[in-house]
């Protein structure tokens, strides 16, 4: 075994890389100049921390936030890693233990924010601290086409000339501008080995509804989803008091995050929400990069994120664990217009404008997508091979109709009045509604006075709405909103093009109809995953750490289906290393095989039968195989119902048993059950 794969194994628990990390691993081990660009969840940190066991000296890691390095160094100290960080945030003893490790050259991970690389006397630091590696987070935050700028980035490409060690760059979000400016910052224009991931992240569901009673949109999406950790994004800070209030008032534990609060108040939200299960921060944009809780279930925007960069980055906190996530995109006309005044309005250089505009557009037409959400996510990111199912068009394809000649009328409206009305004027033209604004200007004479009868006043505000996100009309700031055409309406007007639109069914399509997020396990293993994480959240208070530092989700539902009886088995869980095993391993033990010694409801069933004793021998073969014949699969295992259905089959007739078990526990499970069922015959 390399010593990377030993390491993997003995101190973070996991028997395999996830695809690409191995060999981002191997390139930045051997003091390769990197840049990798994966998915957010994809395991970007353990592409820096386990180089840093193998190399020499100590990794410099820069990372934007306080909160995300607190964490990361709490997670490696848990499993016996000299870590340490340099913040505003740490007592004076936390600092004096970092420079004394430093002096003795015990540390192994020295975590740093980039605004303390402004003072002198960290490089002087540095230069004395045998640096053998920097690793740099969040890598876009280099970038000023980027939406995370930090100007303190721009002295990490000093820092590394300075200090003459390697550089591994990680982000999760870089289109080919940043990327370039990422080239030029860090590494003074000399390309780097570059890997670039899949941007997918297939545990994600997506889906977008026009906005319809928003607060009430995302009340019923958070009902569905109680007892789940959440993050609902909103547009102003008012929003984020107003919504988590009302969350509250529906019984479920939330609470609000923004720029304009206390520093005091912000730290002991983003404590709480790593901390607590099943919590709801309402938040701004202020909250967000650097979260690094595992478990977070599902996200919901209130209002339409700023680019599709931002939107990828913000849906990405859910599902780190890889279990199940789901999101919700609210979005209306507003919402574009307001977007749109933004990028007009700011002071950036025309050609940083139109490359704004244009990142928009790309999100407005996810917003508006006709087919899989997915397909066109990807394809931003330049991903042509696509398997979804896991969005909401796919789950329920968009009932579509020729828009041409409602958006030819819409357009007629617009030229016809000069384009300086908004959608509610030219609404009331195409519906023949004579209000005092329509007569005051002699608007009822126009040609396109009354002509637009076929459709409701809601269905062409939908209309409306998807000319924005088509980017066939746009918001003028200079003419207080009113929509003014593009050229890409053009074509249309002219009879020279045709669209296509959504049927927009809003009252039928609310979020309510979701279904809520799949069950984590079954009903049976369910007690037995509480148990768990009551035993881990009595650590994790014990320490005043966050649960997911003691183990995350995803190793506790290993646990409640595999249910290890010994230590043995114990340690062949995924997420459970050496230093884990021994801390916590007997305690976890403990309340499985309690647990089993009740004898599961579905066993008990069986009790006095033939039936109960095949069952039991089912289990024990299937705790053998939950990771393979090697031991190094992706676990997997039958529910307590499904063992009882096999340990009753009549015969052992391996088609009946395919049929019942499916495909991938069949290839698995199927010849050793078959086995057991011939010697019970």
């Amino acid at each position: 075994m390399s010593d990377a794969a030993a390491l993997l194994k003995d101190i973070f628990g996991f028997d395999a890389f996830r695809p690409g990390q191995g060999e981002i691993v191997d390139a930045v081990s051997a003091g390769e100049n990197v840049l990798a660009i994966m998915p957010t969840g994809g395991g970007k940190s353990l592409c820096f921390q386990l180089p840093a066991l193998i190399r020499e000296g100590v990794t410099v890691v820069i990372s934007p936030l306080i909160a995300l390095m607190r964490d990361q160094v709490r997670a490696l100290q848990e499993t016996g890693v000299a870590a340490g960080a340099l913040t505003s945030g740490n007592t004076p003893e936390e600092t004096d233990a970092v420079f004394e490790a430093l002096a003795a050259g015990r540390l192994k991970l020295l975590y740093m924010a980039p605004e303390r690389l402004a003072a002198g006397s960290a490089t002087a630091l540095l230069r004395r601290s045998n640096v053998s590696l920097i690793a740099v987070d969040e890598a876009h935050c280099v970038s000023q086409w980027g939406h995370d700028f930090r100007p303190d980035y721009l002295r990490i490409g000093a820092l590394r000339r300075d200090l003459g060690v390697p550089l591994a760059a990680f982000t999760a979000t870089a289109d080919a501008e940043t990327r370039a400016e990422i080239v030029e910052k860090l590494f003074d224009g000399e390309a780097p080995h570059a890997f670039l991931r899949g941007f997918d992240r297939p545990n994600i569901h997506l889906a977008f509804a026009a906005k319809d009673g928003p607060r009430r949109q995302i009340l019923e999406f958070a009902a569905a989803r109680k007892g789940q950790s959440g993050i609902v994004y909103c547009g102003t800070r008012a929003k984020t008091e107003g919504l988590a209030a009302a969350l509250r008032d529906a019984g479920h534990a939330a609470l609000h995050y923004h720029g304009g609060m206390e520093a005091e108040d912000r730290r002991i939200a983003e404590t709480r929400f790593q901390r607590e299960d099943g919590l709801i921060v309402v938040a701004t944009v202020a909250f967000g990069m650097g979260v690094d809780k595992p478990d977070i279930r599902w996200v919901a925007h209130a209002d339409l994120p700023k680019s599709i960069e931002a939107y990828y980055q913000e849906i990405g906190r859910a599902g780190r664990d890889g279990a199940p996530a789901e999101t919700l995109t609210l979005f209306g006309p507003d919402d574009i217009r307001l977007r749109r005044s933004q990028i007009d309005e700011g002071l950036a250089p025309p050609e940083r404008r139109a490359a704004d505009h244009a990142r928009l557009n790309a999100l407005l037409g996810l917003a508006e997508a006709l087919e899989c959400r997915r397909k066109t996510l990807l394809g931003y990111f330049d991903e042509g091979e696509v398997t979804c199912g896991k969005c909401d068009l796919c789950d329920r394809p968009a009932e579509v109709f020729d828009g041409t000649t409602a958006v030819r009328k819409a357009l007629s409206a617009i030229l016809r009045t000069e384009e300086w009305f908004g959608a509610g004027h030219l609404i009331d033209i195409l519906l023949g509604n004579e209000t005092d604004k329509v007569r005051q200007r002699g608007h009822q004479v126009l040609p396109t006075y009354g002509v637009g009868t076929e459709y409701d006043r809601r269905q062409w505000q939908a209309v409306f709405r998807q000319m924005m996100g088509h980017d066939l009309v746009r918001p003028d700031p200079e003419r207080h909103g009113a929509l003014r055409m593009t050229d890409a309406a053009l074509p249309i007007l002219r009879g020279e093009a045709q669209i296509t639109l959504r049927r927009d069914s809003i009252r039928t399509a609310s979020a309510s109809r979701r279904p809520a997020v799949k069950a984590m396990v079954s009903d049976e293993d369910a007690p037995l995953l509480s148990a768990l994480k009551a035993k881990r959240r009595a650590f994790a208070e014990a320490a005043k750490a966050p649960a997911y530092v003691i183990f995350n989700d995803r190793t506790l539902i290993e646990m409640a289906q595999t249910r290890p009886q010994t230590l043995d088995e114990m340690a062949r869980i995924g997420g459970v290393g050496a230093k884990k095993l021994e801390r916590y391993g007997a305690d976890f033990l403990a309340v499985i095989v309690g647990e089993a010694e009740q004898m599961h409801p579905t066993r008990r069933k069986l009790a006095g039968r033939t039936a109960g004793s095949i069952y039991d021998r089912l289990l024990a073969v299937q705790a053998d195989l939950a990771r393979g014949v090697d031991g190094v699969d992706k676990p997997l295992s039958c529910s307590a119902s499904l063992l009882a259905k096999v340990a009753q089959m009549r015969d052992a007739d391996p088609s009946a048993l395919e049929r019942l078990l499916g495909d991938r526990r069949a290839a698995r499970f199927g010849p050793a059950f078959l086995d057991v069922l011939r010697e019970a015959g």
